[in-house]
């Protein structure tokens, strides 16, 4: 990964390389998913600073029950919501995270944490695929974006250009359902409550890594 580049930068030549490899009523079908979710915004109902963080019955990489109380051990966290080692776009932000807000995070004792829908072998490829030193989760039943208000699910036109590149997305998720979460981070105090959210309804956008510093340093000072 280029560190001086920033998210947004990056997807945009991945989608530049994605012009030159995917058939255009492929991509067309994508295109009309993402303008939709833009025209939508944020939910109504999404969680607010000042409520609790949700938890659930989770498992960690290798299959093992947990909770996000369990992963943060008492301590601040930033939570990352993401849709499954399936998607370019997490794996991107999730390496950005890892090289330039994992450092950061741990000079101030912070933990940072990935959860997504997706199994955990799922889980356990993200990790080992983007080096990734922080916890990776799974929420088979998405509990914790449908606490938050940030449950949605694929077009019917977007769940055809994902099965023309063959991809099941309800195959890799826990549940069987094709539901995801709104790419979101989340800030959460040593007590368990929300401090900072960000929600990017149009998953192609990303909470950069200065964003979330910035959030920590005025928020946790």
């Amino acid at each position: 990964m280029n560190s001086t580049q920033t998210i947004a930068e990056q997807v945009v030549t991945f989608k530049e390389h994605l012009a030159s490899q995917a058939p255009a009523e492929v991509l067309g079908r994508f295109a009309e998913e993402q303008a939709g979710l833009d025209r939508a915004g944020i939910p109504f109902g999404v969680a607010q600073p000042g409520a609790v963080m949700p938890d659930g019955d989770l498992l960690d990489a290798h299959g093992a029950p947990t909770s996000l109380a369990k992963a943060r051990d008492g301590k601040p966290a930033v939570v990352v919501f993401y849709r499954g080692a399936w998607c370019p776009y997490c794996n991107i932000a999730l390496r950005a995270y890892q090289e330039q807000v994992v450092p950061a995070l741990d000079t101030r004792g912070v933990v940072l944490i990935a959860v997504s829908p997706q199994k955990p072998d799922g889980s356990l490829s993200v990790r080992e695929t983007n080096e990734l030193t922080f916890p990776v989760l799974s929420d088979p039943g998405n509990q914790l974006a449908t606490q938050l208000g940030i449950l949605t699910h694929p077009t019917d036109g977007a769940r055809e250009s994902q099965a023309a590149l063959g991809l099941d997305v309800a195959d890799g998720n826990g549940d069987g359902t094709p539901n995801l979460p709104m790419p979101t981070t989340v800030l959460v105090d040593a007590a368990g409550t929300i401090r900072w959210i960000d929600v990017h309804p149009n998953y192609t956008s990303r909470t950069e890594p200065q964003s979330i510093l910035d959030a920590v340093a005025s928020i946790l000072a």
